[in-house]
């Protein structure tokens, strides 16, 4: 009995060790990829070049392409955000939970969730720029945005749905209220702060997504002037900056300026969840 207590504690404190080790080096990690942005990226940000608002004649301002990504966030949300909630709200109200369908659905949605963005950059392509005709413009990166970050609030709208106690559901119906009623004046509040997450994420991904903006909108220096324009995001400003060889420091700038506005996004909906959570 005490040899399997010794044993039972040497594998509670190797496990305990393992742990502590893989956040130590994960945090690690995440402190060299910080310290190598700001060491390499803070001489890059103080450039008056790196912010001016015209177009510039090397093209390594990232103002054109700030607002390029505010836009094409916008659209990318605008189209997904329904239709994902909705989605999400007929997966976890209305449909039976043990249907194939339902589980079809569902595990088509984890897949797409984990297909890498390259192969959306390559749909995309041959969809919208090349099927559809509208060529390299913010239009098709916003449209192959929105089919990638779909299953993302899809699958996070419906887990903040689905951890709404069914007590609220119950309390609801017996005061008389109908079903629908019950769902966007009792639920869905009640499960806005994850649905707020995944909106956050889904920003944050369009942030950061360059690989299949590359073969949908282009890499166009300019604000897009329509929504045919070819246009170029932060994280494809930079890649291309990098790839030039000539502008090291401005990419670095704007690896700067793209890792601070992910960790202001973050925070945002940290706050917003907070503070939804005490209504």
């Amino acid at each position: 009995m005490r040899r399997k207590k010794d044993t039972a504690s040497v594998m509670s404190l190797a496990l305990r060790v393992e742990v502590w080790a893989a956040a130590v080096i994960t945090a690690g990690v995440l402190m060299g990829i910080i310290a190598c942005i700001l060491y390499n990226g803070i001489p890059g940000i103080v450039s008056e070049e790196l912010f001016s608002v015209g177009d510039s004649a090397d093209k390594a301002s990232l103002m054109p392409a700030m607002v390029n990504t505010a836009i094409m966030t916008g659209m990318s949300l605008g189209m997904a955000l329904p239709m994902g909630v909705c989605a999400a709200v007929y997966l976890a109200e209305y449909s039976g939970k043990e249907r194939i369908g339902v589980k079809i659905i569902r595990l088509t949605a984890e897949t797409l969730a984990g297909i890498p963005s390259i192969v959306y950059g390559l749909f995309g392509y041959m969809l919208f720029v090349i099927t559809l005709r509208w060529g390299y413009s913010l239009l098709s990166g916003a449209a192959t945005l929105a089919v990638m970050i779909l299953p993302l609030i899809m699958r996070t709208t419906e887990d903040a749905l689905l951890s709404v106690p069914q007590a609220y559901r119950e309390g609801s119906m017996g005061l008389g209220a109908g079903k629908a009623r019950t769902i966007f004046r009792i639920i869905i509040p009640a499960a806005l702060p994850g649905i707020t997450a995944g909106v956050i994420l889904a920003a944050g991904r369009i942030a950061g997504e360059s690989a299949a903006l590359i073969f949908t909108a282009g890499t166009g220096s300019r604000i897009a002037k329509g929504v045919f324009s070819s246009t170029r995001t932060l994280s494809v400003h930079m890649y291309a900056l990098l790839t030039e060889g000539i502008y090291e420091e401005q990419a670095y700038g704007t690896a700067l300026v793209l890792l601070v506005l992910t960790g202001g996004l973050n925070a945002i909906s940290a706050a917003a969840a907070k503070r939804f959570s005490r209504i």
